[in-house]
């Protein structure tokens, strides 16, 4: 069988915020997955099948698929495949999606990802995906592991809390140009952050991501279906996944690694070079302002140490040479399930020149990232026209 052509051809994402409580979870996934087909101009009855996922568990529900990808998308009688790979599942569900298309096994795919977090419980849902012996007492949860990895990236390189903070203030500000953004701050400050509690060392309340609820949905079609769709889709030229496991491994536990070696791979796919030259826009899955500098380093943006240097000379502002997460980021808006599903979207809004306040002049390429678990990486490379 041969290797189908792929692109997103339609997009929808709720307004998200902290508690979506006006909707139940089918209500809420079928805002983004009605705004996906109008945006695509296609009937239910013309979806082939349907990728969908949110971390698993956290609302304290299992086999969710079977009413949310019933109710709140249109499954009934056709596939309908659960994907659930902790922080990954939106860059997970936009990868199955897309081999599911190009393998040629269908013409059109809805991929879906979303959380509603008020309705369970996520710190139960995360601890006990770690060891009970050695890791829970220290490392359980989030903000243990992403705390102990930015202090060790600012004691090696020396990045300061100051530019740690340069990066909340650019994507909060960034946010408020996205209708979607949960968290839109246009005029905060350096102080401001610096100012914010101490949650633990060295991270403050405003160097971490929100709790967001909410859906985002993709409409992806071969090549022969996209011509009949739309003249302006955004085309993948390169997936790559890579997993690891690292708690308690030296240097590991900052560097992320797994976004180097897939990173790589995506690039030599797409022959991408040198990123910041040949790519135009990256939407990177930061959970922390330190994770920002330290992860434009392990993708090749500049070198190790260098993250802090990338953002004080602007080249990853909206007016810089290389602008990073126009969107917002995940400092701005983190549906869990959804969450790296949205970094694709984005991307893919860029690519195809639809971003209005947010967009950036001439995007013929764009990165987009997703991060979890055990600090594995997921890369998605969109591009204006067909990789040949």
């Amino acid at each position: 069988m041969t290797k189908q052509d792929v692109a997103v051809v339609g997009m929808g994402q709720t307004k998200f915020r902290s508690k979506r409580r006006d909707v139940n979870i089918p209500e809420m996934i079928y805002e983004a997955v009605k705004m996906a087909l109008d945006d695509a101009q296609l009937e239910p009855k013309e979806i082939d099948a349907i990728i969908i996922g949110n971390m698993d568990h956290f609302e304290g529900i299992n086999f969710s698929e079977l009413f949310c990808g019933i109710e709140g998308a249109p499954g009934y009688l056709k596939p309908v495949v659960k994907v659930a790979t902790g922080g990954t599942t939106g860059s997970s569900l936009a990868i199955c999606g897309y081999h599911n298309v190009a393998s040629g096994i269908y013409n059109k795919v809805l991929v879906v990802g979303w959380e509603k977090l008020n309705e369970g419980g996520a710190t139960t849902g995360i601890i006990t995906a770690f060891d009970p012996v050695w890791e829970r007492p220290s490392l359980a949860g989030a903000l243990g592991p992403l705390a102990l990895m930015a202090g060790m990236y600012s004691a090696k390189y020396g990045i300061t809390s100051e530019q740690a903070a340069k990066v909340t203030v650019k994507n909060r500000s960034n946010a408020a140009n996205n209708p979607f953004a949960h968290l839109q701050m246009p005029n905060i400050t350096v102080d401001y952050v610096m100012s914010s509690q101490m949650i633990s060392y060295p991270l403050r309340l405003h160097d971490v991501c929100p709790q967001s609820e909410g859906a985002c949905a993709l409409i992806y079609a071969n090549e022969e279906e996209t011509k009949k769709i739309t003249d302006n889709p955004a085309w993948f030229h390169a997936v790559e996944t890579a997993h690891y496991y690292t708690f308690g491994t030296d240097e590991a536990m900052f560097d992320l690694p797994t976004a180097t070696i897939a990173s790589k791979k995506a690039y030599k796919k797409a022959g991408i070079k040198n990123p910041v030259k040949d790519l135009d826009v990256a939407e990177i899955y930061e959970p922390t302002s330190w994770s920002e500098l330290s992860w434009t380093e392990a993708l090749g943006f500049c070198k190790p140490g260098e993250g802090g240097k990338l953002l004080d000379e602007g080249i990853t502002l909206m007016s810089g040479e290389f602008p990073v997460n126009p969107s917002g980021g995940v400092l701005s808006t983190n549906p869990i399930g959804a969450t790296a599903l949205v970094r694709v979207a984005e991307a893919a809004i860029q690519v195809m020149g639809r971003g209005e306040k947010r967009q950036v002049p001439d995007v013929e390429k764009a990165l987009a990232m997703g991060f979890g678990g055990s600090l594995w990486t997921e890369i998605l490379i969109l591009g204006k026209e067909p990789l040949r």
